[in-house]
């Protein structure tokens, strides 16, 4: 029931917000330049991998040995904008429709945290990730890394037909109100580096 709600709601938006895309799309090509699609390799169910898709949202600035400046250099006005109101995120119906990811789960996140897990943060795979989530109407970005995989846990756990409604009700009041889109003191999302007891171990 709950893939067959996912292709039907992610058609359905790919439909009614089409010229939006195609507006973004072009607007991105205009201000970043190309590729408009960012790309990248995450972990899906099970951990297996795939391709998420996003809205190009950073510049390609180097420094004079040609390497990428920090994410706070690349990240322009027009990409914080695309951040906040998620629209960056919009691509990612796409991925839906493949059956990579569905509209609520954990969030996908770097292939390599998979080796950062504790046992019990890896439970986060179990299920199909998602757009939105249990923990980004719980704090989304301004939470630990911690805090937010025990949401993303206890969604796993406690997952219903409804609890995904509320899920997504809160998701669009989030957006709107722009909440929690980084943790104070961060222009992007801080990198997890895994529990101490691994941290020392390296």
């Amino acid at each position: 029931m709950k893939r067959v709600i996912d292709i039907f709601i992610s058609f359905f938006l790919l439909i009614l917000l089409s010229v939006i895309i195609v507006i973004v799309a072009l607007l991105v090509r205009w201000k970043l330049g190309s590729p408009i699609i960012f790309k990248q390799q995450r972990p899906g169910l099970h951990g297996m991998p795939f391709f998420i898709y996003k809205f190009r949202t950073m510049t390609d600035a180097r420094n004079n040995k040609g390497d990428l400046l920090p994410d706070e250099f690349r990240l322009t006005s027009f990409g914080k904008f695309l951040r906040k109101t998620s629209l960056d995120e919009l691509p990612q119906l796409i991925n839906i429709i493949k059956g990579d990811i569905s509209l609520v789960g954990p969030r996908p996140l770097l292939m390599e945290y998979l080796q950062l897990y504790t046992p019990e943060q890896a439970r986060r795979h179990d299920v199909r990730p998602g757009i939105t989530g249990w923990a980004q109407i719980n704090g989304r970005n301004a939470i630990t890394w911690e805090e937010k995989f025990k949401l993303d846990v206890w969604y796993v756990d406690h997952q219903s037909l409804w609890l995904d409604i509320k899920i997504l009700f809160f998701t669009v009041i989030k957006v709107f109100k722009s909440e929690g889109i980084n943790k104070q003191g961060h222009v992007t999302v801080e990198s997890f580096r895994g529990n101490k007891e691994k941290e020392e171990i390296s």
